[in-house]
Formats: C-alpha cells, structure tokens, sequence
C-alpha cells in the first residue's frame, strides 16, 4: 500500500516541514549572511529586512534537503524527524527545499547578478554533502565551505550591480569574516558529529569521530575554535584601531568576549564527556559561539543595529530552548 503523507497545502505538512528545518539553527545562517551584508554600504530598510529573511531561512532549506539523504542515519539518531516518521515524503521536502533555496538565489540575483554564481554553488553542494560526510577527511571542510560563501554573498548584495567586484575586498573585513564563518562552522558540524557516534557507525558513515575516536576529534574540534576566534578577533582590530574611544562599535568587544568564553565552555566540555547522548551541551555552546562571534563583528560594523542584535539574540536562545528534541543540536 503506498504510503500516504501529509498534504503539500496541509497545515501538518507545513508543520512538520517547519520541525524538519530546525528553526533554532536558521540564526546562524541568518547571522553569518548578515556580517557580510554589514561590511557593505548602508541600504534601506526594505532591502535590508529582505535580504535577512534570505539568509536566514536558508539554513532550514538547506537542512530540509540534505535530511533527504540522510534518513538511513537519521532514522537510528533522531526517530522523532518528520521524515523518518514518514509524516511527509523525500520528494516534497526536495521540491520545497529547492524551492525555498532558488528563490533566496533569484532575490540575490536581482540585487547583484554576480551572487547567482555563489547561490547555484550552494545548492549543489549542500546536495552533494552526504557523499562527503561520509568520508573521515571531508564533512565538516565541505559543509563548512557552502556557508562561508554566505557572508560573501551578503557583502555582494551590499554593493550591488553598479561596481566591480573587486570593489567586495576594498575597506573590507569580509575576509576575516568569512574565514571565521568557514571555521566555526566546521566546528559545529565536526562537533555534531559526536552525538551521532553509534548511528554513523552503523550506517557507515566515516566520520573523523568514528574513524579516529573522541580524543582527536575534539582535539581537531579546538583548533576549528581557535582559528574562527582568531579570525574575529583580527577583524575586530583592524576596524576599532581607526573609532574613536566612545564609538559604539567598542559594543563588539563584550560580545566577542562572551563568545570566547562560551566556545571554552564548549570545548572543555567536549573533552571532560565521553557519552555521545550528553555531547548536545557543548554543540549547543558551539552554536551560541558562532552566534555570537559573528554578532559581534556586526556590531562592529553596524552598531546602529545594536538593538536588534539584542532581540535576536534573545530569539535565538528561546528557539534553542524550545527545540523539539533536547538531546539533538
């Protein structure tokens, strides 16, 4: 008997779609599109509003997509995934998915023709993803590089059309911005895979946890922390040495402090557990570090935004609390 799943118009298909993009992880992809957005000229508020719901629910597309190819591991790690329980189908999940991520690109596009590139890159790769988390030496590198390309992105939608794109690098730290992108995120993805050791073993997905066990892991996992708080903080630095001591930019400080302290949170608790089914604590943490990293840099550069930096934040916390499963990031 064919299995039949919730309606695409149904209010259960639109719920459970919503359970199946982790609406407490949209923030960093919101987050990371945003500081490169940030490091570009002021735009109006129209534009601005638009292009952060863009990055923003990009993170949930994408996660709905690359779930389609993962239900094999997802199935022994997180049973209660809409998709696993068969609540709604692989092939509607697709279509929404692209969907969702081809009309982020078109919006991109209409801004700055250059980010159509970029944004077809993106929906490749987090396509293709599955292939490379299954191999040891490529998931969080791979995984890490689809959303690095988003502050770019941002950066580009900035400056718009009307200048070459050269014009991205000059008076810029979009390149300490998207270095720390690339590294916390790899973090996050290598430090999510702890909470999965026994499922990836057992449908032989490869990663580093499984091949070279929680020590080294989580000794790869400190360096990922260090170079993305290394990158910040040069970033940092190069913009607060040319403010005036009262700019309200100096607000990025405390907020990159509190990053720190949470990714050493993190990553002491990484080393001090060896249960798979307790690592969710310090991948939380990874989170709200990457959060924060990258809310500072905007701070930084838009400390205009200061205010709304603060209610995201207290967004992004009441989403994590409110997640549907405590023990998955």
């Amino acid at each position: 008997m064919e299995k039949q799943y919730a309606g695409l118009l149904s209010l259960a298909f639109w719920k459970a779609y919503g359970i199946t993009m982790r609406p407490y992880l949209l923030y960093v992809s919101g987050v990371a599109g945003m500081a490169g957005f940030a490091d570009g000229p002021q735009t109006g508020i129209g534009v601005t509003i638009g292009i952060f719901f863009v990055f923003f629910l990009s993170y949930g597309f994408g996660q709905a997509l690359t779930d389609c190819f993962q239900m094999d591991t997802d199935s022994i790690s997180s049973p209660y995934r809409p998709l696993v329980q068969g609540i709604i189908g692989r092939g509607q999940v697709l279509l929404v998915s692209l969907l969702g991520l081809l009309a982020g690109c078109v919006i991109l596009f209409l801004l700055n023709p250059w980010t159509l590139v970029l944004g077809l890159l993106c929906v490749i790769g987090l396509a293709t993803y599955t292939f490379f988390k299954r191999r040891w030496w490529g998931g969080p590198f791979y995984n890490a590089w689809i959303v690095a390309l988003l502050p770019i992105m941002g950066k580009m939608a900035a400056v718009g059309p009307s200048k070459p794109i050269s014009i991205i690098l000059e008076n810029s730290i979009l390149v300490p911005i998207t270095i720390s992108v690339f590294f916390s995120y790899a973090n996050f993805v290598l430090m999510g895979y702890f909470k999965d050791i026994s499922a990836d073993r057992e449908s032989q997905y490869n990663t580093f946890v499984v091949i070279y066990g929680w020590n080294k892991a989580a000794k790869g996992s400190d360096i990922f922390a260090l170079l993305s708080v290394v990158a910040t903080g040069w970033g940092i630095s190069r913009v607060l040495f040319r403010e005036t001591f009262f700019s309200l930019s100096w607000f990025s400080i405390p907020v990159f402090f509190a990053a720190v302290a949470v990714l050493i949170v993190a990553q002491v608790g990484i080393h001090r557990i060896r249960d798979e089914k307790e690592a969710y604590g310090p991948i939380a943490n990874v989170v709200r570090g990457f959060v924060l990293l990258h809310l500072a840099e905007i701070c930084l550069l838009k400390p205009g935004w200061i205010p709304l930096v603060v209610l995201f934040y207290i967004a992004f916390e009441l989403a994590l609390k409110m997640r549907p499963e405590k023990g998955q990031v």
